[in-house]
């Protein structure tokens, strides 16, 4: 039986993958699921996860009643972070990390479980991921790794700024590895994407003000418009990924949103444009930032124009490096067999937090395959997306796998 999106099925009949069927009992099984629509039904936008943290503590407190885990609510409340014991005291310490937050879309699925917050629901699985989280301190409550390991339930990754709040607590100061991942309805549920490399694209935005001499339109010679400037300069951004950038490396300059002008008669003293730049390694998001100021600025003196570029760096390319890798695909191997690694199979422009961990702490971002049999491959940030539910069980049995092959790797040092 498969858990269609559309379907009301019942908790009990969400199937655990064969391989793992022995790791879920029925007792953690059902508290996984109603945790999921729980989280589902409830969900709160980045910032202000709160109620959201409260249900998750109490969910990590009940699946490690057996080996209790320590359970802390740092920051402002509104996050995580559980240290489950493990069989050495003094082995080096571990880290699982599951995002929480939800989006600003009002949810269209049709599911008995679905959102009951107007215009709010979890449309990128964060709800799933958190669940998986849990599970995966329950799994290592039952079957601990050689050191610790935290549970980190994290708000805001929708903003880019939760991870950023979990390490200035300190509270991951002592981790030597940490693992995440991500649901993805491109691939069924039983594949894991655990590639070395580039996996997600840095995410940052660009806002560039031009500014003229306003004029009457029927005299636009009286005038340094900022309109005819701003077209230049969007037409030349075009240049910059064709022209500038190696064309074997991806990259992306994207501008979203133009505004100018108050009526059809009126030269306007400024106008302003913003947008994205995507980039997979460091030497090409610095090279991107670098054009359009030199484009802006250069076009806007031909034009007699004053340019005002301001970039917001936003998360850091998602690259997993060799060692990290190396645990997460053993892992997968573990669990579910050699046959369950995919590779990605396309490059990823997508933004992910998980990046500023990765710059302080060797970790592996993994995707976890979403889609029931036969099911549609609907896309992350749509109103209609869901997860199928048997990837809870996949999720939290390959992180807390990948935290037991770290930790044991780094205690032999």
């Amino acid at each position: 039986m498969s858990d269609a999106p559309a379907g009301a099925v019942t908790a009990s009949a969400v199937p655990v993958p064969s391989r793992l069927q022995v790791k879920f009992p029925p007792e953690l099984h059902d508290q996984l699921i109603a945790l999921r629509r729980a989280l589902h039904q409830h969900p709160e936008l980045s910032g202000h996860e709160t109620e959201t943290a409260t249900r998750l503590a109490g969910a990590v407190a009940a699946v490690t009643a057996r080996r209790p885990a320590a359970i802390q609510r740092p920051g402002k409340g509104n996050m995580v972070v559980a240290r489950v014991p493990g069989r050495r005291p003094g082995a080096p310490l571990v880290a699982i990390r599951g995002d929480i937050d939800a989006l600003p879309i009002q949810e269209e699925t049709g599911l008995p479980y679905a959102s009951q917050v107007p215009g709010v629901m979890h449309a990128c699985g964060h709800d799933v991921h958190a669940t998986w989280a849990v599970g995966a301190a329950g799994l290592l409550s039952a079957a601990p790794a050689a050191g610790d390991v935290l549970i980190v339930l994290q708000p805001a990754e929708e903003t880019g700024r939760g991870a950023l709040d979990v390490l200035e607590t300190g509270a991951l100061d002592d981790v030597r590895a940490i693992f995440g991942g991500h649901v993805d309805r491109r691939f069924t549920v039983g594949q894991v994407v655990a590639d070395e490399g580039s996996l997600a694209a840095s995410a940052d935005t660009f806002t560039i003000e031009l500014i003229g001499r306003g004029a009457h339109a029927a005299r636009p010679h009286e005038s340094a418009d900022p309109i005819v400037g701003l077209g230049a300069v969007i037409s030349a951004f075009q240049t910059i990924v064709a022209r500038r950038l190696n064309p074997a490396t991806p990259g992306v300059v994207t501008v979203g949103r133009v505004r100018a002008g108050t009526a059809s008669n009126v030269i306007p003293e400024r106008a302003t444009l913003e947008g994205t730049l995507r980039a997979i390694d460091p030497a090409t998001r610095q090279l991107l930032r670098d054009e359009i100021e030199r484009i802006a600025s250069a076009i806007a003196a031909a034009h007699r124009l004053e340019a005002r570029v301001t970039v917001d760096l936003g998360t850091p390319p998602v690259v997993n490096p060799p060692g990290a890798t190396a645990w997460a695909r053993t892992a997968v191997t573990n669990t579910l067999g050699a046959d369950a690694l995919t590779p990605l199979g396309f490059v990823n422009l997508a933004g992910e937090d998980f990046a500023h961990y990765q710059e302080r702490i060797p970790g592996c971002f993994v995707r976890i395959g979403a889609r029931e049999p036969g099911g549609e491959a609907i896309p992350a940030h749509s109103p209609r997306f869901t997860a199928s539910e048997s990837s809870i069980f996949v999720g939290a049995a390959v992180l807390a796998e990948a935290a037991r092959v770290a930790s044991e790797a780094l205690a032999k040092g």
